[in-house]
Parts: C-alpha cells; sequence; structure tokens
C-alpha cells in the first residue's frame, strides 16, 4: 500500500497516496459508521438539566474512542460547573506541526417527536442520509477527526490534540475559563473547528466569516394593571399594540434593517440562485424576500433582525381587558466587522427613541456573541484548500460566510492568536442542524473524511 504521509501531488486524480487516502477511507467506513451511530443514540442533550448524564456519558464514550486510536493524557474537564470537554494529545514526528482538532458532543433537543419520520435517537438511513439528532450537529465532526486519525493509524504526520467541547449548544458559557486552565495542553500551530458546512453537495468550503448575536428582551408598559378594554379604550394604549409599532419600526419598507449605526459591507463574489434559496429556506409559496441588494451579503455581511418570541396573553380565552405590559426577545444578528457592544447599544437607543406614545421601555440584554472574520491566508489555508479540491475530485472550496453564529471561535482566536483557525464541518444546505430530521449526507461525509485526513498529510509537510 502507497505510503499516506507522501508529499500531495499536484495532479490529484493521477495521485497514487491520494488513492490510498481515498481507499483506506473507504475501508474504514462502517466501523466509523457504527461508531457515529453508537453516538447519535446517546441523548446528550446539554439544554436539559434531567438528561446531564447523558451528556457526562457521552463524554465517556468519546474519550474511550480516542484512547483507542493512542491518544496518551485523556482527560475529561469542566470549569464553573460547566459541560464536560474531552481533552488528549497523540505526538507525532518530532520537530512536526501541531494541529488542535475541535467538534462538540452535545446536541440540540429534539423537540417535538411527532415531527420525526424517524426516531431522532436512532440513527436511521433513508436515501443518501443518516438521520438523527447529532447525526451531523456535531458528532459527525467527532467521527470525521475519528477517521482521518484511523488512516494514519500511529504514523500521524503532526501532533495532534483534542477538544470535544460538552456545552456548545448552550452557549460555551465556560469554554474560555477552560481554554485559559489548559492553555498549554491546547496550544497547537493550527486549529481545525469541524462544527460547520460546506456550500453545497458536491461543493466544499472554508468558512471564513460569521456574524455574531445579540438578543434582547424588551418590556413595554402603558398601565399599572389591566383595565376594560370598552371603559378605557380609545384613550389609553394598550402594550400588546404598543409593542407591535415598536417593533415595526426596526425595518424599513423594504425589509432592511432600520437600526443606525449597525456595520455591513461586501461578501464573496458568490451567486445564490433564487430557486436554490428558495427550496432550502422553506419559504412559503408567494412569500417574497426581505432587504434588498446580493443575497450573499444579506446573509453573511449585513444585520439582520427577527423577533423570535412575545410575551402576552393568549388569543384564546383572551378577556376584553387592556393590557398592561408586554415583551418580545429580538434576536440581532450582526456583522463582521461590528461589535456586540455598539450593536446592543444602538439597538437599546433605537427602542427607546421609536417606542411611542410615551410608554415605558425596559431594555435587557440575554446574551451575545461576537461576529468572526478569519484572514485564510497561508500555508495552512492553502494545505487545507489543496486538501479539499483532491477530496472533491478537483472541485476547489469556496471560501463561505455563514449568516448565523458559533462565538466561541472568537475565544479559539483570542486565546491562541498565533493559531491558524480553519473552520470546516461535515453539514450542507439540507442537513436540517437543529431542526427535526437532521440528517448526514453520507457520500459528502466519507469526502469529509477524505479531506481532513488530506489536510493532516500536508500540514505534516510544513515546517512545525
Amino acid at each position: 500500500m502507497n505510503d499516506p504521509t507522501a508529499a500531495p501531488a499536484t495532479n490529484s486524480a493521477t495521485d497514487p497516496a491520494t488513492d490510498s487516502v481515498r481507499a483506506q477511507v473507504r475501508t474504514l467506513m462502517p466501523t466509523l459508521r457504527q461508531d457515529l451511530e453508537n453516538l447519535v443514540r446517546i441523548e446528550s442533550v446539554s439544554a436539559d438539566p434531567a438528561r446531564s448524564a447523558e451528556v457526562w456519558r457521552c463524554a465517556d464514550v468519546v474519550a474511550d474512542l480516542f484512547r483507542a486510536e493512542g491518544f496518551v493524557d485523556v482527560d475529561i474537564v469542566s470549569a464553573n460547573g460547566g459541560g464536560p470537554a474531552v481533552l488528549g494529545h497523540k505526538p507525532g514526528p518530532a520537530g512536526a506541526p501541531t494541529v488542535l482538532l475541535y467538534a462538540h458532543h452535545d446536541v440540540q433537543p429534539e423537540n417535538d417527536h411527532a415531527d420525526w419520520d424517524s426516531p431522532p435517537f436512532e440513527p436511521t438511513e433513508r436515501g443518501d442520509r443518516l438521520y438523527g439528532r447529532g447525526a451531523a450537529d456535531d458528532k459527525a465532526g467527532i467521527a470525521a477527526h475519528l477517521g482521518a486519525l484511523r488512516v494514519f493509524g500511529d504514523d500521524l504526520p503532526v501532533t495532534v490534540k483534542i477538544i470535544i467541547e460538552g456545552e456548545e449548544e448552550v452557549g460555551s458559557d465556560t469554554l474560555p475559563t477552560l481554554l485559559a486552565e489548559h492553555k498549554d495542553k491546547l496550544e497547537a500551530d493550527v486549529i481545525v473547528i469541524a462544527d460547520s458546512g460546506n456550500w453545497d453537495i458536491g461543493e466544499p468550503a472554508l468558512t471564513t466569516s460569521l456574524r455574531g448575536l445579540v438578543r434582547m428582551y424588551v418590556e413595554v408598559r402603558t398601565l399599572h394593571h389591566g383595565v376594560h378594554s370598552g371603559m378605557w379604550g380609545g384613550v389609553v394604549p394598550d402594550a400588546l399594540m404598543t409593542l407591535a409599532r415598536l417593533l415595526s419600526t426596526l425595518h424599513d419598507d423594504a425589509g432592511n434593517v432600520a437600526v443606525e449605526g449597525l456595520v455591513g459591507g461586501p461578501a464573496a463574489d458568490v451567486t445564490y440562485p433564487e430557486e436554490r434559496a428558495r427550496a432550502e429556506s422553506g419559504i412559503a409559496d408567494g412569500v417574497g424576500w426581505i432587504g434588498d441588494g446580493p443575497m450573499v451579503e444579506r446573509l453573511w455581511t449585513r444585520p439582520s433582525l427577527s423577533v423570535t418570541g412575545i410575551d402576552a396573553p393568549p388569543a384564546q380565552g383572551a378577556s376584553n381587558t387592556l393590557v398592561p405590559q408586554a415583551r418580545a426577545m429580538i434576536s440581532l444578528r450582526i456583522a463582521p466587522g461590528d461589535s456586540t457592544a455598539n450593536a446592543a447599544a444602538r439597538l437599546q437607543a433605537h427602542l427607546e427613541q421609536h417606542v411611542p406614545w410615551g410608554a415605558q421601555v425596559t431594555c435587557t440584554l440575554s446574551d451575545k456573541g461576537e461576529p468572526i472574520a478569519i484572514d485564510a491566508t497561508g500555508p495552512a489555508y492553502d494545505a487545507a484548500r489543496a486538501a479539499f479540491t483532491e477530496a472533491w475530485d478537483g472541485t476547489q472550496p469556496v471560501d463561505m460566510g455563514v449568516g448565523g453564529s458559533i462565538p466561541f471561535i472568537a475565544e479559539f482566536l483570542d486565546t491562541f492568536p498565533a493559531a491558524s483557525v480553519l473552520v470546516t464541518g461535515v453539514e450542507d444546505p439540507d442537513t436540517r442542524a437543529h431542526g427535526a430530521n437532521e440528517g448526514l449526507h453520507l457520500a459528502e461525509f466519507e469526502r469529509v473524511v477524505v479531506a481532513e485526513a488530506l489536510l493532516l498529510r500536508n500540514l505534516g509537510a510544513l515546517e512545525g
């Protein structure tokens, strides 16, 4: 068998070393898939205190998987009572670069089982996908790391460290403390974060920008207590009507965010076809888009604002009473180049300035996460692009933005400023992460494993 650690050839179609990696990954897939399915069966829902033991059990299983690959000093650690993270390392050749591999083993709540076509924690293959909660986000990220490592066995081309987090789905609140406490164990030249996705099936991507997040409660009060709507209607504004008018000021007539002072900018030169966007977004027939300008800018490099919840009396059984107070949750995605401090201040100022009829308004910050813009240049990024191009049969990766937020990436950038951070992943536009029928595209997953193995090989050819 050809040596998979050999330097990559310029033509991947005729490169025996690359073909050897492909063949090894194909051989490894049945066992790798079994390991992934075993992980999916663990209900490691970090948002559910009743399943905390499952989160810790999942950490135990992950630790055992990496111990079986020869990792040493494998520990399960937590900080400030947070979720369990698995740390460990496996040495490579002297002088070789050190690569830190990240994924997370906790998952989102599955919500209503009736919305799933198969049990959410019983991995089920249908068509070209494996369905189950965490089958993609992000237990497949763990499996991809394992698969790439198994290609090399005890002949790693680089030193590898791991951090498999256990509270990503609840905000990674204790990750900064954990990184600070274990900084020496985690120091690396390159960090591979397997928690994003690709541009499409058959089209790889490196994620180079992500929007940040500011979530804020806004509460309006117009009365000290509820009063009869017939006796006082027409004179006293009710809180629901007042809140509705206030929320309507957050967008202009075209649907662009109307909060002054937020940052926006151009996006990568990528076309997002209308028909593809309609299919992938699930937008209802006849509904138009909001905002103007290139779609990828609206998705990646401009702010967006949504009202994700309202506290108010339910319509069913509502009495003839003027509601004294009402509250909404505002979710503001902010573009790279902005900051949560600026965005939160601008949003609060807008709400206070635009509340009608002198109603009392209270703004409370719920949570936040900084936007990310990665300078994806240099040898590590060249190595990644070459690996992806080989794994996808000559298709070069897109430098992709993501409209969502992964706040913990900023923590890695701040803690390890000298490291090259590569944001990769297994998801595709139809993965449905966080939703019902989350699914992993199996053929694409195999390409991801090949790509990561080739990446480790390419990084091993760099000077440490």
